[in-house]
């Protein structure tokens, strides 16, 4: 059995964390983190894990943890994983970190975006960017990944191909994502009241949400060119989910099966990434609960643009699902491990 410690177990990622875990036949989970509620009872934080998970939380001491663990999963705030890291813990335990400390691999764009010294620089080259469908043989030699954001996993996937074969001019990419209300985060914030997001929609982040570093970054490298682009994020009346619409110029013109060979060439072969039937759109009903990306296009041959969908469940392959798809590749596990979870409809 693989012994797992998860440091921030009682947000919304880590407890999605505890929920996939708990039933993955190779895995343990020994450690409960949670700096808040430390010596509480983890079901008297979480109800749903009444007479599941008998265990109290534990505070986030990552050097005692790293003698009792095979993997670490540190769902934190930005910073935290930085700030606890170092060589002696990396060279007894393989560490998942949901947090952007190591997805970006210049260090001052990090810092210029989420406004943070960066404490551990010398392991950001050594991080693997844990976006499965595109690294995966890098994931399986990792000793440090750095699980990918909830918008820029959908984001990515559903540009990836087109931007891999050079199909659309990245210069024109515009993104326009929406988001549930659980990416915010478990902690109470004002604008995330009940009131304030019922019966609502509104943007946020405009031109400066801390994702679009990370979007451009791997978009980036997939097409070989700098990438700037637009990126524009909406909160939506609903727990969980995402669906990223994207816009972009076409090289040339091309027909449907053009680009849909295109797609199918990158995920034929990749389970957790659907590319559905032609005109069907993604919905984040179709993805609820499960690790699944659904994906599609639209051909506009009146402007010459390609409209590319998206939706993931944020706290599954957005969050949690990605983590423990890592932790699967990593420990040469089947990938699909503790994932094979059906979408939940309604």
């Amino acid at each position: 059995m693989i012994r797992a410690g998860i440091i921030g177990s009682t947000g919304y990622a880590g407890g999605e964390l505890v929920r996939i875990l708990t039933v993955h036949k190779d895995v343990e989970v020994v450690w409960y983190g949670s700096r808040s509620y430390i010596d509480k009872k983890y079901a008297d934080v979480y109800q749903n894990m009444f007479q599941i998970v008998d265990a109290v939380c534990m505070d986030d001491n990552m050097d005692e943890l790293a003698d009792q663990v095979d993997v670490i999963f540190t769902a934190t705030p930005q910073g935290l994983c930085a700030s606890l890291v170092n060589e002696g813990i990396l060279s007894k335990v393989k560490i998942i970190d949901l947090s952007a400390d190591f997805r970006i691999k210049d260090v001052a764009t990090y810092e210029k975006w989420y406004g943070l010294e960066h404490k551990s620089p010398q392991f950001i080259e050594e991080a693997v960017y844990g976006l499965c469908e595109i690294n995966r043989a890098d994931v399986k030699r990792a000793r440090l990944v750095a699980n990918p954001g909830c918008y820029t996993t959908c984001s990515i996937l559903t540009a990836y191909p087109l931007a891999k074969e050079g199909m659309i001019d990245m210069s024109t990419l515009i993104i326009d994502a929406k988001s549930g209300t659980s990416g915010a985060g478990r902690g109470a914030k004002l604008p995330n009241l009940y009131c304030e997001v019922n019966e609502n929609i509104k943007a946020y982040g405009v031109t400066t949400h801390r994702h679009t570093p990370e979007i451009e970054e791997q978009l980036g490298l997939a097409a070989g060119e700098k990438v700037l682009l637009n990126f524009t994020p909406h909160l939506i009346p609903m727990n969980r989910g995402i669906l990223a619409t994207e816009y972009a110029k076409l090289k040339k013109e091309v027909t449907y099966e053009e680009v849909k060979a295109v797609y199918d060439k990158y995920y034929t072969d990749e389970k957790f990434v659907r590319v559905l039937e032609k005109d069907v759109c993604p919905e984040t009903k179709w993805v609820e609960g499960s690790n699944f990306a659904d994906i599609n296009f639209k051909i506009d041959e009146r402007t010459g643009r390609i409209i590319m969908m998206g939706a993931i469940d944020n706290l599954v392959k957005g969050a949690a699902g990605q983590a423990v798809q890592n932790m699967n590749l990593m420990f040469g596990l089947k990938e699909s491990e503790g994932l094979e979870l059906v979408p939940m409809f309604p």
